[in-house]
């Protein structure tokens, strides 16, 4: 890749951008995403506290916390809830830097809108964004977010998880 490439990635308003459709309800969709998060999170695989998580949660309100939660109750945060708007639109803060560890002082925006396409049908939009704020990390970053084990296989978890509870 060339510099010319690499600082054309890592420039202002890089981000990763996913759409998903969930045969589910928008108040469903937006239910299970932010409130029934730890029931699809990939936890094995996607925590970053020092013990396993054993669920993840978004607190229902702006200021909320986004943390994991450990079986010995220890717990890890993720970032914060900036926009908490039912069954349309969540605005989560994610302050994890490029070493997969927690920093109050970081902050992405990971955006997430919810629209009807049916009653029983919508698309889920998916924002990440501000990665040029991983600086010389935001490449790999972008990369990792926009790969099967990043935004790509989550979502596809959550509409799996989403339809099935909601045809149930």
């Amino acid at each position: 890749m060339s510099a010319q490439a690499m600082t054309t990635n890592a420039g202002p308003g890089v981000s990763v951008r996913k759409t998903i459709t969930v045969e589910a309800s928008q108040a469903h969709a937006f239910a299970v995403f932010a409130e029934k998060h730890g029931s699809w999170w990939p936890l094995k695989t996607h925590h970053i506290g020092a013990q396993a998580a054993e669920t993840a949660i978004i607190e229902p309100r702006a200021g909320g916390r986004w943390f994991e939660r450990a079986a010995d109750g220890s717990e890890c945060n993720w970032g914060k809830v900036l926009v908490w708007e039912p069954p349309a639109r969540l605005l989560l803060c994610w302050q994890i830097r490029a070493n997969w560890k927690y920093d109050p002082d970081f902050a992405t925006e990971v955006e997430v809108r919810f629209i009807a396409e049916g009653p029983r049908t919508t698309r889920v939009e998916l924002e990440h964004r501000n990665l040029e704020r991983f600086g010389d990390k935001a490449e790999d970053m972008r990369k990792a977010f926009d790969s099967d084990g990043g935004w790509t296989g989550i979502l596809q978890t959550f509409a799996a998880v989403a339809g099935q509870s909601a045809a149930g």
